[in-house]
């Protein structure tokens, strides 16, 4: 008897606009098309960190029935069981350390910029702000896992040997670097169907 394929389910899946495509225009739908699909196949286990079913179910407008998700299992990760290499922890250390000092630099140079005398129908107090809030984030944020959510599906895909459905780029990033193989939603979606 064949295996079942074991996905953990990135909250990505149904909120990123990318990758809402493949199941549905709002975090609702394709949740709801999702487990439709998920329901007709005998042969895929999801897996969801309670963590991040919590995170996903803030998108909902109309949260779905337990019994509409129970084909999700929800798992918490064995965090203090599962071993991570101490190089993983070491470039997360030294990347992380190089973003703070990106976003430094940014912040600097709007300061700078600040400085200066800006004309009032040039450049808005408002404009300035949002424009150093979007760079600061891509230079911290952008690329890494930032959240405990993303630690949490690392931690239960590496627990489980289990393929991550992603949209998120830092996730993927630091999932390759643990052996963990990544499926975008298209792939997904394509799982589900065959």
């Amino acid at each position: 008897m064949k295996k079942p394929v074991k996905i953990i389910l990135d909250t990505s899946i149904f909120v990123n606009p990318d990758s809402r495509v493949f199941f549905g225009q709002t975090p609702e739908n394709a949740l709801k098309n999702f487990l439709e699909k998920l329901e007709k196949q005998n042969d895929c286990l999801c897996y969801m960190p309670p963590s991040v079913y919590e995170e996903l179910m803030k998108f909902m407008e109309n949260k779905p029935s337990l019994k509409e998700t129970l084909l999700i299992q929800k798992k918490p990760p064995a965090s203090y069981e599962t071993p991570i290499p101490s190089m993983f922890l070491y470039e997360f250390i030294e990347e992380f350390r190089a973003r703070i000092n990106k976003g430094l630099r940014i912040a600097e140079k709007y300061a700078r910029q600040e400085l200066k005398i800006i004309p009032p129908k040039e450049k808005t107090e408002e404009e300035i702000i949002k424009r150093l809030r979007e760079e600061y984030r891509v230079a911290l944020r952008e690329g890494i896992i930032d959240s405990k959510e993303d630690f949490d599906l690392l931690l239960l895909a590496k627990e489980l040997g289990s393929f991550l459905a992603t949209s998120d780029n830092g996730l993927i990033k630091w999932a390759q670097k643990l052996g963990i193989p990544a499926l975008s939603a298209e792939e997904l979606k394509e799982i589900l169907e065959h």
